[in-house]
């Protein structure tokens, strides 16, 4: 089917999703979120492709949400429109996910990230969580799926303290699987894609699924509680404050209220 932010290519037994958002530096907005769980649910059900991969642009995985989308909005809204619950369908995925990051992979963009079962990046790529910027916190996950990934130290010195890593450092703390050159990343996750889809179908699909309960035992009950505080930040003042700000390229000033 035709999309209008993203593109799908099959490469072998590998699905390829390209975010395409170029002029917002793939900023996650809703429809495209759509588009990308469409796709993917797409891939999952075709007994021709094994895998998938989901990437950016040599510059950008995706810098973040869209905050346009959300600088006005108040808790009610969050609540009712639930934008966020959309990403709850990748859970469902059952054949492996991979992303293939390269230059800024921020906020919501590194969120999808993690998402994913594996992580390739490249040696530009840039990981970090920086809606402390704007007045909120990650509300997809990332203080619960970093603090696992990394341990506590990092994912709070990320989330309160807008620390970004590089390459190196995400793969030293266990973020990612691999470093390497810009010009083979994506080269590198279709290989890893097509070496998965040739293994056994039921016996990948298992593994996964194990693998990730071990770690999401209580990860639901977590992000529950992750979204409710990020809708609730969405009654506060900062929050307008650090959104508008963002749109209108100046320093925000908090009133912690």
């Amino acid at each position: 089917m035709p999309y209008s932010f993203i593109l799908t290519e099959t490469h072998d037994q590998a699905g390829l999703i390209r975010l395409n958002r170029p002029k917002t530096l793939n900023a996650l907005n809703r429809p495209l979120m759509e588009e990308i769980v469409q796709a993917l649910e797409g891939f999952d059900a075709d007994d021709s492709i094994g895998a998938m991969v989901i990437t950016g642009n040599d510059r950008v995985f995706a810098a973040g949400a869209d905050i346009n989308e959300m600088v006005e909005a108040s808790a009610v809204d969050m609540l009712l429109t639930d934008n966020i619950g959309i990403w709850d369908r990748i859970r469902g995925i059952k054949k492996p996910l991979i992303a293939a990051v390269s230059g800024w992979c921020l906020g919501g963009g590194n969120e999808v990230a993690m998402m994913c079962d594996m992580i390739i990046a490249s040696e530009t790529a840039k990981f970090g969580q920086p809606e402390i910027n704007l007045g909120v916190i990650p509300g997809s996950g990332g203080t619960q799926r970093l603090a696992k990934a990394v341990g506590k130290a990092i994912a709070m010195e990320m989330v309160i303290n807008n620390r970004t890593l590089s390459a190196e450092e995400a793969f030293r703390f266990g973020l990612i699987n691999r470093v390497v050159p810009v010009e083979v990343y994506l080269d590198e996750a279709l290989k890893l894609a097509n070496e998965l889809a040739a293994r056994a179908p039921l016996a990948v699909r298992a593994g996964k699924e194990m693998v990730n309960q071990a770690f999401e035992t209580f990860l639901t009950e977590g992000v529950a509680d992750e979204r409710r505080a990020f809708y609730f930040l969405f009654s506060s003042e900062d929050q307008k404050e650090g959104m508008r700000a963002f749109i209108e390229k100046r320093d925000p000033e908090w009133r912690g209220r």
